[in-house]
């Protein structure tokens, strides 16, 4: 798994389309749109631009917990962004998020047309608008805040380091894989040793921190991100294990996760989400052809 041939970076670094791995095709040292496409509306206050991916999962399962705790203006439409096929890339989606990475939020509820982009932003605009998961005492909410940005800061080292290198870089390398399977094994101890003492990240009360993090160190811990579980022993974190059994169990998580999602069992798929009945009906199990 070790390079044995040594690599001296040019004085100029020039792009090199084709070795960049599984994601070639969509990643470009450049941003902006590649084609002109507006962007689908629905009749919802929120429009979510979105795919399954640990990111997108965060949003959906936020919004379904606001509808479960009754804020009716958390309804929302959900719109598919297969990024595999560059719909990031569009001028509607640029618009939108100028960074053209999912999740993007428009929030239209008001006369002026919102737009939220990055995933934690998107949680705490949320969080904000219905007063709900962030706690209101000044040092309870300075917690949460802080495991939120913790996410955000932290989880990049899991999919854009340990993610790519383990899982989808071209060549397997040694050194890149140890260096990021270390950081997230340490983060994997800090989440472990935080809820050992703790219920939830921000204390005891479920909060956007756990809603950010589940979709990535949940995932990790079940072994269900990269099939890795193996080979960075996630089961040793018997805390995050733990927490991250209890959040699945709630309803709407599992309807959050749910949505925008392609891939697994055809039970877990809802492509798009426009009315709370879709889970009912819409779900690809329901619209797969009879044999």
């Amino acid at each position: 798994m070790s390079d044995t041939t040594p690599y001296t970076p040019p004085a100029i670094w020039q792009w090199n389309k084709e070795s960049g791995g599984k994601f070639a095709s969509i990643n470009r040292p450049i941003a902006g749109a590649t084609h002109d496409k507006e962007l689908p509306v629905g009749r919802h206050p929120l429009q979510l631009y979105s795919l399954a991916t640990p990111n997108g999962v965060k949003v959906t399962v936020m919004l379904e917990e606001l509808l479960a705790l009754g804020h009716g203006g958390a309804e929302y439409d959900a719109w598919l962004v297969p990024i595999q096929e560059g719909a990031q890339f569009s001028s509607g989606f640029v618009a939108v998020n100028p960074n053209s990475k999912i999740p993007a939020l428009m929030d239209r509820s008001g006369p002026v047309p919102v737009r939220v982009f990055e995933s934690g932003a998107i949680l705490l605009y949320l969080a904000e608008k219905f007063g709900a998961f962030v706690p209101k005492e000044p040092a309870q909410r300075a917690e949460c805040l802080s495991w939120l940005f913790w996410q955000m800061g932290s989880a990049p080292f899991l999919g854009g380091g340990f993610g790519h290198f383990y899982a989808y870089a071209p060549e397997k390398y040694e050194y890149p894989i140890n260096r990021y399977a270390m950081e997230v094994k340490r983060q994997m101890d800090v989440l472990n040793q935080r809820l050992a003492a703790h219920e939830y990240l921000a204390g005891d009360a479920y909060t956007v921190a756990d809603i950010a993090a589940w979709p990535w160190y949940g995932a990790l811990a079940k072994g269900q991100l990269y099939e890795a579980g193996e080979f960075l022993q996630v089961q040793e974190y018997t805390h995050v294990v733990r927490w991250a059994n209890q959040i699945a169990q709630r309803p709407a998580v599992q309807r959050g996760r749910k949505v925008n999602r392609t891939w697994g069992e055809p039970a877990s798929q809802l492509h798009e989400r426009h009315d709370a009945s879709d889970f009912d009906t819409k779900t690809q199990d329901k619209l797969a052809p009879a044999a």
